[in-house]
């Protein structure tokens, strides 16, 4: 079973390295010492504390029910059109998405640079790499 040290936990889960020390501290987290004294969190007890943490995120708040279960609230960083086309850039969290679409979506969503967005992803081919 794979083993996380503080710094590798709070990259995943998107805070600080403290964060993390204080949830451990506080018991919300699960920590453990390896054999060299260092505190470390046990690989599923850290997917279980991340999916907690996640919980009601997703889907988003208010949303229209849907079949799509993969959805991510960002913001527009970057719109490039073509007469055809949209290439539309979003930060959600940690997170850089980037869709092509319809130049004629983007004008009656109406999204720019700066708006609110929840882009939804749905697909029979997701690629899984090993870090």
């Amino acid at each position: 079973m794979p083993s996380y040290s503080i710094g590798q936990a709070a990259r995943l889960l998107g805070v600080s390295s403290e964060t993390v020390r204080r949830w451990a501290d506080s018991g919300r987290l699960g920590m453990d010492r390896d054999g060299s004294g260092n505190r470390v969190i046990d690989g599923v007890s850290l997917a279980a504390f991340a999916k907690e943490r996640a919980t009601g995120t997703h889907p988003v708040p208010d949303a229209v029910p849907t079949s799509v279960r993969n959805s991510f609230v960002g913001i527009v960083t970057a719109v490039r059109s073509d007469e055809v086309a949209a290439h539309v850039e979003i930060q959600s969290g940690p997170h850089r998405l980037v869709s092509l679409v319809t130049r004629e979506s983007v004008d009656e969503l109406g999204i720019v640079v700066g708006v609110t967005v929840t882009a939804r992803a749905k697909s029979t081919n997701v690629h899984i790499d090993l870090s």
